[in-house]
């Protein structure tokens, strides 16, 4: 089998039986693709059963040598390890090249959030325009606060995921697992109004988020607006879709609540993915002894 075909059939395999989002398999296509393309430059006979872990080491130390950072580097290699795994259990490979490979360490962060009184701003401070776009950016800002959801699965809400009555909306996350997620009232206000603006500039398309054209909003459009809507009330230098994100799961747990509820609101797999949001409110809890004990040495 060529090389080109066992990637097709490893890409309809993440797609069709692990369920993996069209995006993660996009990345992985362009990861298995930079790679190849390495071999072809750099070694004589690239066939798949001839690829060893010295050519494996090879590609990591030149993305290395480029600068690039230790996420992106890690990303290639979990992609590589998957398609080398799915090569050896169809017996495309006889050795798998990867069973020795490690990746270089991530440095940890904390992830970036916004303050409460910061957000309180944007909702009770900021001159929002009382046309469609400025209605519909609003009520973007606030349902990524009030629900936690990723970028891809915003812009991908449909009207029909809506349930004003039982105030929840139903969104499909990753490896289409499905997840509900309650509201608050003043946010099916929100909604409401929206839907009304919509309805008076006859955009008719049946995804939630959609621009004056009548046609659904794109993830780039969607960071733009966030972007320009945090640089109001914040300097951090992450003004992302996902910087909301954290800072929906943040707010929660500096709040008391339970990190299980969180990691189900969140859509996460393991719990693992779900706790580093507590070393930010280790931190508020650091910063207030420090602040107010006698004997923190302040």
């Amino acid at each position: 089998m060529s090389d080109d075909k066992a990637v097709d059939e490893f890409l309809s395999y993440l797609n069709l039986q692990k369920r993996f989002s069209p995006l993660t398999t996009k990345n992985y296509a362009v990861d298995l693709k930079q790679f190849f393309n390495f071999l072809n430059q750099e070694v004589y006979d690239s066939r798949l059963s001839e690829i060893s872990y010295q050519h494996v080491r090879s590609f990591i130390a030149s993305l290395i040598d480029k600068k690039k950072s230790t996420v992106s580097v890690n990303r290639k290699i979990s992609c590589l390890k998957s398609f080398f795994k799915y090569a050896l259990k169809n017996n495309l490979i006889s050795n798998n090249p990867m069973q020795k490979i490690q990746g270089p360490k991530t440095p940890k962060r904390l992830p970036v959030f916004i303050d409460e009184n910061q957000i309180d701003k944007i909702f009770n401070q900021l001159k929002f325009d009382s046309g469609f776009e400025g209605i519909r950016n609003k009520l973007l800002i606030d349902v990524l606060y009030q629900t936690g959801l990723r970028r891809a699965e915003l812009i991908n809400l449909k009207e029909t995921d809506l349930d004003l009555i039982s105030l929840q909306l139903k969104v499909l996350g990753k490896r289409n697992k499905e997840r509900i997620i309650p509201f608050s009232i003043h946010l099916k206000r929100s909604i409401q109004e929206y839907l009304n603006a919509k309805q008076e500039n006859n955009l008719i398309n049946s995804f939630l988020f959609v621009n004056l054209k009548n046609i659904q909003l794109s993830p780039q459009a969607l960071t733009k607006i966030v972007s320009e809507i945090l640089s109001e009330v914040t300097t951090n230098k992450k003004k992302s879709p996902h910087v909301l994100r954290h800072t929906f799961a943040t707010h929660l747990l500096n709040r008391g609540a339970d990190i299980n509820a969180v990691k189900e609101l969140l859509g996460h797999a393991n719990l693992s993915a779900t706790q580093i949001y507590t070393h930010n409110t280790i931190e508020k809890l650091k910063k207030s002894y420090n602040q107010a004990h006698p004997r923190s040495g302040n």
